[in-house]
């Protein structure tokens, strides 16, 4: 087949007076190829129309009726109507009239000025974390005049996650831009979609502190931050490629090193520089950082439960025994949680990320038991000893049965040893050891029987 362009160059020369023989060595063809386009015979082919092109109008009402299942449509036309087309034939007669999916519409061309816009978006994968697989949530921000890019991996993206990243995102920018696209998620919208939504509070104090308007783009317009959209590939094919993560704080910290030495880095054929190099022109244009960044945090308050502890995202922190309880103010911080009772701080632990029922407990907290050793004598127990080997081989056995250090027990000694007679305390003392008697209860009955006959009259 002889290609338009040659055909109307093969026409063009004939119509200069050329020879055929000439065409046909110029454009290096037959002389039998130059005189059949001139003869009409490579004209253009005429478009296929299948047999069953005379019944499009009932497969169109049908393909509406039938929400676009082609099989559904066959098995219609043949139940009602009698008509048996291929399955193949079918669609090929749908795809032809556009009825399968609808025409792609271009999408055009978007142009900014230095510090115009930034654009921010988060996409999902799965990696292997501490030789674990998990799914996260990455986040990322986008400058849409330099291309540069801050990237951060989270186990969830919440609306805390959010105001987390966009405040780590402007320092590490080192400034913002004016406007802001984003998508039209729930994190960051609370009502409406598009650029008529309206944006959470939390996410407009951001906005007002940093000079920077946050305007979600319109529904299924996805391509209107396509500045941030595409980085996402670059992710997964270049960062997350061949590269493995002790933990979040390894993850995250090979990301930003990697938008620094590599994605800031990349020459880009659209800008014909790198984005580092773009920045430095962009830098004057862009909204200067505030003097002060006030700490982002979520109040909490929960009652300390009987063994010292609170709860908070499934983890819980402990706190000092005596506000067992209590009801404490308890602030989650991005890598920390603080807790407060009344106007004081009390407790101070580094919190728990991706992690269910974990335990955090401050040594400081536990209650202090006094425990004596083994070996140290009371002072019932030095004022029974030294006076006598009998009574001093008991009480070495009674301590063996005695647990700590059996001061309960050498107190109810020591009264026996002052309340009775001296003879009759070490009689009953001297036989208890021969039987093996160290129930002290016995024994003073014991006491009792040798001097009943002295004191009563019995």
């Amino acid at each position: 087949m002889i290609k338009p362009a040659t055909q109307d160059a093969i026409k063009e020369m004939r119509k200069h007076k050329m020879a055929i023989k000439t065409i046909a060595n110029t454009l290096g063809l037959s002389k039998n190829s130059v005189k059949s386009v001139l003869r009409g015979k490579h004209a253009e082919p005429k478009a296929k129309i299948s047999k069953y092109h005379q019944h499009l109008p009932i497969i169109r009402e049908l393909f509406a009726f039938c929400c676009g299942n082609a099989v559904r449509v066959g098995e219609v036309l043949n139940e009602q109507y009698s008509i048996d087309i291929p399955y193949s034939s079918l669609i090929w007669l749908i795809n032809q009239d556009g009825l399968g999916k609808p025409a792609k519409k271009p999408a055009g061309s978007y142009h900014f000025a230095p510090g115009e816009e930034m654009q921010h978006d988060t996409s999902p994968y799965k990696i292997i974390l501490g030789n674990k697989s998990k799914t996260v949530q990455c986040a990322a921000l986008a400058f849409a005049y330099s291309r540069k890019i801050y990237i951060r991996f989270y186990p969830r993206f919440t609306r805390f996650e959010a105001r987390c990243f966009l405040i780590d995102a402007l320092l590490h920018m080192d400034g913002s831009c004016g406007r802001c696209t984003i998508d039209n998620t729930s994190v960051l919208v609370v009502q409406g979609a598009g650029p008529d939504a309206t944006i959470a509070p939390e996410i407009r104090q951001i906005g007002r502190l940093f000079s920077t308007v946050f305007i979600p783009h319109s529904v299924g317009h996805p391509d209107r931050k396509a500045r941030v959209e595409r980085p996402f590939y670059y992710v997964e094919r270049n960062f997350l490629a061949g590269r493995t993560f002790n933990d979040w704080n390894d993850l995250n910290h090979q990301g930003i090193e990697w938008c620094i030495n590599v994605s800031d880095k990349k020459y880009k054929r659209s800008l014909k520089m790198t984005p580092e190099q773009v920045y430095i022109m962009e830098k004057p244009f862009l909204k200067p950082l505030p003097l002060y960044i006030p700490p982002v945090y979520v109040t909490y308050y929960r009652v300390v439960d009987i063994q010292g502890y609170v709860q908070l995202d499934t983890n819980r922190y402990s706190l000092p025994y005596k506000l067992i309880g209590e009801q404490v103010e308890v602030q989650k911080h991005p890598e920390e949680v603080l807790i407060y009772h009344g106007h004081k701080k009390v407790a101070q632990h580094q919190r728990l990320v991706d992690k269910r029922d974990g335990r955090k407990t401050d040594a400081s907290h536990k209650i202090r038991r006094i425990s004596y050793p083994q070996s140290a004598s009371s002072t019932q127990e030095r004022a029974l000893t030294g006076n006598n080997p009998i009574l001093d081989s008991y009480m070495t056995q009674l301590k063996i049965r005695c647990h700590g250090r059996g001061i309960i027990k050498f107190r109810k000694l020591l009264e026996l040893k002052r309340t009775y007679p001296e003879d009759a305390f070490m009689k009953a003392i001297q036989k208890a050891q021969k039987y093996g008697l160290y129930d002290l209860a016995r024994l003073e009955r014991l006491i009792i029987s040798y001097i009943a006959g002295d004191y009563f009259n019995l």
